[in-house]
């Protein structure tokens, strides 16, 4: 019998850290996105539903970032968020987010962290 040397198989959630981290911007300075008007979420982002935001409406703006951080790749992170933005709304948006992304941008940047505290 041959066992295999490569260890037990990653968790679910070691599977999803790594997929968030991946995805990551160097720093939040490389977040240029726009922080006025209506944008629209391509395809590979925003599959169904809503793809076209208004990001002058803070609620309407909060499911755009929620989207983006979710299911953007390192491009859209980089084209689509904007630094001020993110950390403004972090303390509510990590509250919509998955555990697991919040997590790793928290982990990577320790301003929202921060941002998150002061707001509690």
């Amino acid at each position: 019998m041959v066992l295999s040397s490569t260890g037990p198989a990653p968790s679910a959630a070691e599977v999803l850290h790594a997929r968030y981290a991946g995805r990551l911007p160097v720093s939040l300075e490389k977040l240029a996105g726009p922080e006025h008007g209506v944008v629209e979420l391509p395809l590979h982002v925003s599959w169904s539903g809503l793809r076209a935001y208004d990001l002058d409406r803070p609620g309407v703006r909060m499911g755009f970032y929620r989207t983006v951080l979710a299911e953007g790749q390192h491009e859209d992170l980089v084209t689509l968020l904007n630094r001020d933005l993110l950390l403004a709304q972090w303390p509510i948006l990590r509250t919509l987010i998955s555990k697991h992304v919040w997590q790793v941008w928290e982990e990577a940047f320790p301003e929202l962290a921060t941002a998150a505290s002061v707001a509690a």
